[in-house]
């Protein structure tokens, strides 16, 4: 059994990326994985202000908001599902913010097997590239981080049209499979 921690980065409960995250999470729990779900965009998370007091704060952020609590489940996590809408080629704006403040205890997310889930109205080959470059980036700075799998829901514009998509069948799959 592991801990699966999925990042919710739609800012619409019920949106395509928040569908999928749905159905990732149904098949791990069908594997007997323990599965937490956050939805960032329901929590208060400021932005990184840069200003580096948690390196001599012992790693606390001068923030007090929920970021606290969303690093403490990034750490005890073994797997972390990162997911996404693609805006203007890239991640949400929430859950970006999310990785921008995991700087705090960023070298205490070591070992980390990592899940992208990214959905997107277009349907091109190449609408999920620089989203897929963000998700990567986070985790490439991470110690042992390990890349286990990548679900694109291309040309699911309206809510729920990624039900009528293969990712949505290839969601529930790849969490099953998390061993």
């Amino acid at each position: 059994m592991k801990k699966v921690l999925i990042l919710s980065g739609s800012p619409r409960k019920g949106g395509n990326s928040d569908l999928l995250c749905d159905e990732f999470m149904r098949g791990a729990l069908a594997s007997g994985n323990e599965v937490t779900k956050i939805r960032v965009a329901e929590k208060n998370v400021g932005y990184c202000r840069a200003c580096y007091a948690c390196a001599r704060n012992g790693g606390v952020c001068v923030q007090n908001d929920d970021m606290k609590e969303i690093l403490s489940a990034m750490e005890s996590a073994d797997v972390l599902v990162l997911a996404t809408p693609v805006y203007f080629y890239s991640a949400s704006a929430q859950l970006k913010t999310v990785i921008d403040r995991t700087l705090a205890r960023w070298t205490k997310l070591k070992n980390k097997e990592f899940y992208y889930i990214m959905t997107s109205a277009e349907e091109s080959d190449t609408v999920m590239d620089g989203t897929l470059a963000v998700l990567r980036g986070f985790a490439d700075c991470l110690e042992g981080s390990a890349e286990k799998g990548i679900l694109m829901g291309q040309g699911a514009e309206k809510r729920g049209d990624i039900r009528e998509k293969p990712a949505f069948a290839a969601a529930f799959e790849m969490g099953r499979n998390i061993r």
